[in-house]
């Protein structure tokens, strides 16, 4: 596997990069914040795990893969069957180890046709909130939900400024919410944005639930007039 050039990812903003919380472990912090790439793979793996599991995922398919970093080419041109047996070894990168490293592979794959091997690209590009919105929905793994929460992250924490990113991320643009990983940059937020989606689990559930038992029918025969 090649080794791609490290570089300063984000060397296309007017800022310097953002020191990003989200896996509560330093080196793989480090990873998410100066890795573009990593960071979509973070987002990719970010469903039905731990939060923190999720964005630790990058730095640890790195390790394995013995790599100084991550690049969207090698991942797309692996033999699949090596990088399911990547995450697939204990501890494994996900709940759904070998289901998640086709969908990593396949995103990788998408970078590297249509935005030249370069994550950053998918929304260094983009003209508006709208483009960037349908950039990102068009990488594997990225519904229209995660999508648009991956654009308030862009926005809140890493720069991204295009015009109308707010309105694209809707709900998640939100000045000062607790909605999702774009709002966590400490412990303590990572507990509120946990403590909002509990909540918003549980109103579901109100919803789901049958408003009213339903009427016991009386077995008993009626009497004869």
């Amino acid at each position: 596997m090649r080794i791609a050039p490290i570089a300063l990812a984000w060397q296309h903003l007017d800022m310097a990069p953002t020191a990003l919380t989200l896996s509560l472990e330093p080196e793989a912090d480090a990873l998410l914040s100066r890795d573009p790439l990593a960071l979509l793979i973070g987002m990719v793996l970010d469903q039905q795990v731990p939060l923190e599991k999720a964005f630790r995922g990058p730095y640890d398919l790195q390790q394995r893969l013995a790599v100084a970093s991550l690049d969207a080419a090698a991942i797309a041109e692996m033999d699949g069957a090596e990088l399911v047996a990547l995450f697939v070894r204990p501890p494994a990168l996900h709940r759904y180890p070998a289901a998640m490293a086709g969908r990593v592979q396949d995103m990788c794959r998408m970078v590297v046709a249509a935005h030249d091997g370069r994550a950053d690209h998918v929304w260094r590009n983009a003209v508006d909130g709208a483009d960037l919105l349908a950039r990102v929905k068009a990488l594997p793994g990225f519904g229209d939900q995660k999508a648009r929460i991956f654009v308030a992250l862009l926005g809140k924490q890493l720069g991204v400024d295009v015009p109308g990113w707010r309105e694209a991320a809707g709900p998640y643009g939100e000045e000062d919410s607790r909605r999702s990983v774009a709002d966590i940059t400490d412990r303590e937020s990572l507990a509120e944005v946990r403590a909002y989606k509990q909540q918003v689990k549980a109103a579901a559930k109100l919803e789901t639930a049958d408003p009213a038992p339903k009427p016991v029918r009386n077995a008993a025969k009626r009497p004869k007039t």
